[in-house]
């Protein structure tokens, strides 16, 4: 019964981050909510002692993330998505939301990953070295790198007409 009270506890407290942390790394919205569904039944079934919440989000992030990666490597995925496919699933978010994070799942992998984890989930490069298994200069380097290439998509898009993006 605690670990039926623990998983429900952990599904409330980080269901919805852990659902935009995989649309974010896989792109479907239908994919994200299968994702979401695995690392809280895997969670379910094979409890993990915690010290806190933010271990608790620390691995759930983690999980979520490793099965976007296998998601990506399989050959379903990556042999048969549709253009069409990534497009798909994208609703109950505003538009100005939607388009930039279209822009930042256009980004390379490496640098979408990091970018979400620190400006929409809160993490320090520290954190997020932890959490990818990487060293700080590194990720330190993949959001500068990142943050760069996202403001010259934005330029472009405000170059050619587009949406206005305040840059922070």
């Amino acid at each position: 019964m605690e670990n039926e009270n623990s998983s429900l506890y952990a599904f409330r407290k980080f269901g919805d981050t852990v659902l935009r942390a995989a649309y974010a790394c896989c792109g479907c919205y239908a994919e994200a909510e299968d994702i979401a569904q695995d690392v809280f039944l895997l969670l379910h079934t094979k409890p993990v002692a915690f010290a806190d919440d933010e271990h608790l989000k620390a691995w759930l992030l983690r999980v979520t993330i490793n099965k976007c990666k296998n998601l990506n490597r399989s050959f379903r995925i990556s042999r048969t998505r549709s253009i069409d496919e990534e497009k798909a699933g994208i609703y109950n978010m505003d538009v100005t939301d939607v388009e930039v994070r279209e822009l930042i799942k256009a980004l390379p992998k490496k640098y979408s990953s990091v970018i979400y984890l620190h400006f929409y989930e809160g993490y320090t490069i520290k954190e997020i070295a932890e959490l990818l298994g990487k060293n700080q200069n590194t990720v330190s380097s993949l959001l500068q790198r990142g943050k760069e290439k996202l403001r010259l998509e934005i330029s472009q898009i405000n170059m050619t007409g587009g949406h206005n993006y305040e840059e922070n």
